[in-house]
């Protein structure tokens, strides 16, 4: 019996997974919503050990998110190869709709977009036939006698690939198994032993979320259902099932003729509080009768799922501490929308990050200045070193747990009656509470920095400070986590935590020196 390893194989905000193969080697996309760089894209050759190896979307030509919501931007991409070239297709929600970027190199650089016209909806797919013509679908609007809101309907259209642009007419596939389905989307189209397939979710992306499949001779359709849909849901397991809203499934077959699906969910904890967001499972499929069972005898997304039968593959560690040696930013790092270049600078100090107040603030739908990475624990110690001399009251930096621009805490250093004062602020639905307040202690020597720390034991919270490392004073402790959830603040996104400065709507040439970013699963 082969071993097993720990379910998800992407801890943490790594939603709408798309998957392809070439050769040996396996390449994984996810949506990012309104973060920057977009789209990442990691390499495995064992499904099981991933290694992040580039952004898709990493440059602003190629990724507007100026004035996104915190859960719009970059929905549901889907990787693909075909004949030397990677093509990945998405979404931009509410700054231009559906597009392509191709490289030859799946690290990148990946070409500008190629938007598309007439496609309309959201969760673009790639299908390269056999004979090398190649189809888009998506989800949109029932074209017909839609009936309520979410009555969607999977459609197809040929793409030019030498235009980049759809040709001919365009056909409707299918609308769901489920009568008075609601939200038919995330199309993936597969050929198997001459048999056109259509998988899509359907359900919605929270709870109910489900992964439906139906089949059809012809490209074009029609299409029909699987007797037995969904293939795979938890949404009858019931909210204390530890894994849950499980959907939005791609497809891969490996070179000896096995069967995966790569699947978003979720893990709740303290309740029925999702603060990880949606994340990348993988479960092994087989086909019987013509149809794919998913996890054959159990139905479900296991915690741990058996190896592949592929050679291992050693993925780079994450390291726990991020020193900022080097002169680019972590793969992992993320900003949020499209970021000010001039903000920040990993040169003009050795071994720290200099982040340049600017007058955006993270409550706003803006470019803040902020590096975040993701939560991948329900435990965890998140911890940096500072330096930072406010000039004013309206001056702060430090530590962000992020949910969104309306629902986050920040842990930042700042003035208050001319005294530098730390303050623990709670952003609930874009109301700011202050819920401590305390004084920052003077240097007795030439060493001004200070260590800002957050401890996450499940859903409790815990703030301190400490001035040499070794003792911590506790600014405050029992904060509650659980707003920091989809199920309190709405929206697709996972938390993010990291290092924030601003000059709240002023004007400064002031900054904050980061010194190291610390942070540890204590799961």
């Amino acid at each position: 019996m082969r071993d097993r390893i720990s379910n998800p194989i992407l801890p943490g905000f790594y939603p709408d997974p798309s998957i392809c193969r070439v050769g040996e080697d396996y390449y994984l996309v996810t949506s990012t919503f309104a973060y920057f760089p977009g789209v990442p894209i990691f390499h495995s050759k064992d499904l099981v050990h991933w290694e992040q190896i580039g952004n898709v979307l990493d440059r602003e030509e190629q990724l507007n998110l100026f004035g996104a919501g915190h859960s719009l931007g970059i929905f549901a991409p889907t990787i693909r190869y075909h004949q030397g070239t990677f093509y990945m297709i998405t979404t931009n929600v509410g700054n231009g709709g559906n597009f392509i970027v191709t490289a030859k190199d799946p690290a990148g650089p990946w070409s500008n977009p190629y938007f598309l016209e007439g496609a309309e909806g959201i969760d673009p797919s790639l299908f390269f036939d056999d004979d090398g013509r190649c189809y888009y679908t998506g989800t949109k609007d029932r074209r017909e006698g839609a009936e309520f809101y979410g009555d969607n309907e999977i459609w197809l259209q040929e793409l030019d690939l030498e235009t980049m642009s759809l040709v001919g007419e365009s056909y409707p596939l299918w609308h769901g198994a489920l009568k008075d389905v609601a939200w038919a989307e995330a199309p993936h189209m597969y050929k198997k032993d001459g048999i056109y397939y259509l998988m899509i979710a359907e359900g919605g992306t929270a709870h109910e979320h489900a992964i439906t499949i139906a089949s059809s001779p012809n490209v074009t359709g029609p299409f029909e259902g699987y007797k037995c849909n969904p293939i795979l849901t938890h949404r009858h397991l019931g909210k204390n099932y530890p894994i849950v809203n499980v959907g939005h499934g791609d497809l891969v077959e490996t070179q000896n003729g096995d069967w995966y699906m790569v699947a978003l969910a979720s893990r709740p904890y303290g309740g029925y509080y999702r603060n990880l967001g949606r994340e990348t499972f993988l479960v092994p499929v087989e086909w019987e009768d013509g149809w794919p069972v998913v996890n054959p005898g159990k139905g479900i997304i296991e915690d741990t799922v058996e190896c592949p039968d592929l050679p291992l593959f050693t993925a780079e560690v994450i390291p726990e501490k991020e020193d900022f040696d080097d002169t680019k930013l972590p793969l992992r790092f993320l900003h949020l929308r499209n970021p000010n270049p001039l903000s920040y600078n990993l040169s003009e100090r050795q071994s720290h990050l200099r982040m340049y107040l600017a007058p955006e603030r993270i409550t706003g739908l803006v470019s803040p200045t902020y590096v975040g990475i993701r939560q991948t624990g329900m435990s965890f110690l998140l911890e940096t070193k500072m330096e930072f001399a406010p000039a004013s009251m309206y001056e702060e930096a430090g530590l962000v747990l992020l949910q969104s621009n309306e629902f986050h805490y920040r842990l930042v250093v700042t003035i208050r009656e001319d005294k530098n004062v730390l303050l623990l602020i709670k952003c609930y639905e874009g109301n700011e509470e202050v819920l401590a307040q305390m004084p920052v202690e003077e240097a007795t020597d030439d060493d001004n920095s200070l260590r800002l720390r957050v401890v996450a034991e499940g859903q409790d919270l815990k703030f301190a400070v400490s001035y040499d490392g070794k003792s911590y004073q506790v600014i405050k402790a029992g904060v509650d986590g659980r707003m920091l959830s989809t199920d309190v603040a709405s929206g697709f996104v996972g938390n993010t935590l990291g290092l924030y400065c601003s000059s709240n709507l002023t004007e400064t040439d002031n900054y904050a020196d980061f010194d190291w970013l610390i942070y540890r699963n204590m799961d």
